[in-house]
C-alpha cells in the first residue's frame, strides 16, 4: 500500500512539472514572436541619395629602418682594430675594423717588383723585335708576362684594401658580432648598421583599396609615443603581387624628425586620403542586410516593408554605394528590421 502511495505521489509531481514547463515554453515563444503580434512595426527610414564621398584609409603598421646592412669581412685574419660600438654613429666610408695586413702588404710589394721587372723586359723585347732579333711569338710571351704581373698587382691591392672594413652607409651601429683580436674568415659578420634618417612603414592593403593608391600619394602618420604629433610620409612602393587573402604590401617612406625622433620597430597609425568618388547612389550602412556579396534592404512602400536584393560597391564607415536595385529617393529602412518580414505593415516614425 505504501509503495502505491509513493508511486501516485511521484506521478503527480511529474505531471505538475511537465505542466509548468509547457506553460513556460509557451510564454517564451510568445515573447519571441514579436512581429506576429504587432499590427505594424515602427521604423526609421533614410532616402537613397546621390552624393560623392571623400574617404580615407585608416591602417596600422610598424616602422623599419630605411636601410639595414650586415657588414661582413671580405678578408680573413686577426682583427687588429675595431672601431664599432653599439649606438655609435658612423658616416659612409668610415672605418669599422682592420684585419692584420702584413702579408697582404708584402704581396703588394712583391707584385710591384714583379711588374717593374716585366715592364723592363717588355721594353727590351720590343726594341729587339724592331731590330729583327726576336720573333713575334717571343714578344707576345713578354707581353703576356707583363699583363699577368699587372693582374697579380691588382689582386694584391684588392686584398690589402679588403683588410680595411668600411661602412657602406651612414647610420647607427645596432649589433656588434666580433671583438678586437678575434680571427675571422671571409663572410664573417662584423656589425650591423641601420639608416634611420628615413623610415619605412609596411602595410597590407586590401584589393579594393589598393587600386585607388598611386606612388607618391601623401600619408599622415601618428604614433602613441608622441600624442597629438603627426608626421607626413609618401607611398614609395605598391606591390604588384597580392597574397592569398588579396592583400597587397604597400610601403610608406617618412623622414625622421630631430624634434620628435622615431625608432625602428615603432607602431604607426597611417591615414591615406582617397580620391573623391564620382556622384553615385548611396544608402546608410545600417540599412544593409546580409553580406556585401548577398546584399538586400527593406524599402518603405505604401506603408509596407518590401524586401529588395541589391548590388553594392565601395563606401565609407557611414555610407555604401548602390550599384543596382534601388532608385534615388526610395526610402530604405534603417531601424526596426529585426521585427520585419516581406510585406509587413510599418509605421514611419522619423
Amino acid at each position: 500500500m505504501k509503495k502505491i502511495i509513493i508511486i501516485v505521489i511521484a506521478l503527480a509531481v511529474l505531471v505538475f512539472i511537465v505542466f509548468r514547463l509547457s506553460i513556460n515554453y509557451k510564454k517564451i515563444n510568445v515573447s519571441k514572436d514579436v512581429s506576429t503580434d504587432l499590427a505594424y512595426v515602427s521604423v526609421n527610414v533614410s532616402p537613397v541619395s546621390k552624393m560623392s564621398i571623400n574617404d580615407s584609409l585608416q591602417l596600422t603598421g610598424y616602422m623599419e629602418a630605411y636601410f639595414e646592412i650586415d657588414i661582413a669581412a671580405e678578408a680573413q685574419g686577426t682583427i687588429t682594430s675595431l672601431k664599432a660600438e653599439l649606438g655609435q654613429e658612423k658616416s659612409k666610408g668610415s672605418i669599422i675594423a682592420t684585419i692584420d695586413d702584413k702579408l697582404k702588404k708584402l704581396a703588394v710589394q712583391t707584385a710591384s717588383i714583379s711588374i717593374a721587372k716585366h715592364k723592363k723586359d717588355l721594353e727590351r723585347y720590343e726594341n729587339l723585335y724592331k731590330g729583327g732579333t726576336i720573333t713575334e711569338q717571343q714578344l707576345n710571351e713578354a707581353q703576356n708576362l707583363y699583363d699577368n704581373a699587372e693582374i697579380q698587382l691588382e689582386q694584391a691591392e684588392k686584398q690589402l684594401s679588403d683588410a680595411t672594413i668600411k661602412s657602406p652607409i651612414s647610420g647607427i651601429i645596432t649589433k656588434k658580432q666580433v671583438e678586437e683580436g678575434e680571427y675571422i674568415n671571409i663572410g664573417s659578420p662584423i656589425a650591423t648598421i641601420v639608416d634611420i634618417s628615413r623610415l619605412k612603414i609596411k602595410l597590407n592593403v586590401s584589393e579594393t583599396n589598393v587600386y585607388q593608391l598611386k606612388l607618391d600619394d601623401k600619408a599622415t602618420i601618428t604614433t602613441d609615443i608622441y600624442p597629438g604629433v603627426s608626421f607626413e610620409g609618401s607611398i614609395s612602393f605598391i606591390s604588384s603581387q597580392g597574397d592569398d587573402s588579396h592583400n597587397y604590401p604597400v610601403e610608406i617612406v617618412i623622414p625622421n624628425n630631430s624634434k620628435y625622433p622615431l625608432k625602428s620597430g615603432t607602431f604607426a597609425n597611417v591615414m591615406i586620403k582617397l580620391p573623391v568618388a564620382a556622384e553615385a547612389l548611396y544608402i546608410p550602412r545600417e540599412s544593409l542586410l546580409g553580406s556585401i556579396t548577398e546584399a538586400s534592404v527593406y524599402v518603405a512602400e505604401n506603408n509596407k516593408a518590401i524586401l529588395k536584393k541589391i548590388v553594392v560597391g565601395n563606401g565609407n564607415d557611414k555610407f555604401i554605394k548602390v550599384i543596382s536595385g534601388l532608385k534615388e529617393g526610395e526610402k530604405v529602412i534603417v531601424n526596426g528590421q529585426i521585427n520585419l518580414s516581406d510585406n509587413k505593415a510599418i509605421k514611419i516614425v522619423n
